[in-house]
């Protein structure tokens, strides 16, 4: 069975309403220090499974660190298969409007317009608050040396097909490397996207919606979805959102290599990324949850400082964001309003 420093996995089953019927308990370890929940997969599964659990009243969440984990499709630019990226932003890319490819106007790159806008590659003008969210750097940061104590499997099927990117390529880069972590960010879809169209869509995406800091690396079904649970319920006081982490391993590649088609790559070919990379998930993470709890009293009980902003692009949880309008947005000044008030409420409880 799975083994922390700190004892076994599933030494408690906790059994959670609301959480999904396929994943319905809560496993943690005996003293309740460290726990595992599975939230289905897709942003509605995951938004609900988080909603159900911090609103549960079985666990005291408020100095909780959280890390998001799972496999992921990895841009052969930044990372390759088995490897692991610690992000600092994730990005919801698919949050637009969109044409049929049938239908796509022909001087337009591709098929998704940002709301607000006419034309591709532009930051929205119109906001939900989910379309980015920036994490504590500083503890990503924190995160990424525990994390480099880790052993990375690998496999030569994998490093077979990684070789398929050769330097000098149209895709290349970290591709051809064996695994490694690496820090960059996650954009979240519900679409399993596969090409270099769609895939080159939203690295530009994610690069432009964070003002130019973004480095898009890792697909994402989820993270959006946990992360707008999160921030609202800090809000609420009910958790620190200064104290999450978004860990993601490459499980396949987002686009094909040079001489194979994107609907080879997706459906035929094996790249035989998966093994490795819930391996490396279960490496890394193990590194980063031994490296919290073992250093608690010293470092961690008390939260890391976040030298960055952190949070939505309305400043829900006050700053100023360093993406999107800022403070330019009316939204912003309201979403302060309303923290203002619950705050004042939870102090007069």
């Amino acid at each position: 069975m799975p083994k922390t420093d700190f004892g076994y996995f599933y030494a408690l089953n906790i059994t959670v309403p609301g959480l999904s019927v396929l994943y319905p308990n809560v496993y943690c370890v005996a003293d309740h220090r460290i726990c595992q929940v599975i939230t289905g997969e897709s942003e509605i599964n995951a938004a609900t499974t988080i909603t159900a659990l911090v609103l549960s009243g079985k666990f005291n969440l408020e100095s909780t660190y959280f890390l998001i984990s799972g496999i992921a499709g990895v841009n052969p630019k930044q990372s390759t298969l088995g490897g692991v990226a610690l992000a600092k932003y994730a990005v919801q890319v698919a949050l637009q409007y969109e044409f049929d490819s049938r239908e796509i106007p022909g001087n337009y790159p591709n098929g998704y317009v940002p709301f607000g806008t006419t034309a591709p590659d532009q930051p929205p003008t119109i906001y939900y608050g989910t379309e980015v969210f920036e994490l504590n750097e500083a503890l990503r940061d924190c995160a990424f040396q525990f994390a480099l104590n880790a052993y990375l499997s690998d496999n030569p099927e994998a490093a077979a097909y990684r070789a398929k990117y050769k330097t000098g390529s149209d895709v290349e880069s970290a591709a051809v490397y064996p695994p490694s972590v690496v820090r960059c960010d996650t954009a979240t879809s519900d679409v399993y996207y596969s090409g270099n169209l769609l895939s080159g869509a939203f690295e530009n995406i994610t690069t432009s919606w964070t003002n130019g800091s973004g480095v898009y690396c890792m697909t994402a079904q989820e993270d959006n979805a946990t992360l707008e649970v999160l921030l609202r319920m800090a809000i609420a006081g009910l958790v620190d959102f200064g104290r999450v982490i978004v860990m993601r391993s490459g499980s396949d590649f987002d686009r094909p290599p040079p001489g194979i088609t994107a609907y080879d790559h997706l459906f035929t070919v094996d790249q035989n990324g998966f093994s490795i990379a819930l391996r490396n998930l279960f490496a890394v993470g193990i590194e980063i949850v031994n490296g919290i709890v073992g250093q608690w009293n010293g470092t961690f009980a008390s939260g890391i400082n976040a030298t960055n902003y952190i949070g939505d692009v309305f400043g829900s949880l006050g700053g100023t964001p360093d993406f999107g309008p800022g403070d330019s947005m009316g939204t912003t000044t309201s979403a302060r309003r309303a923290l203002q008030k619950v705050n004042r409420f939870r102090k007069a409880l």
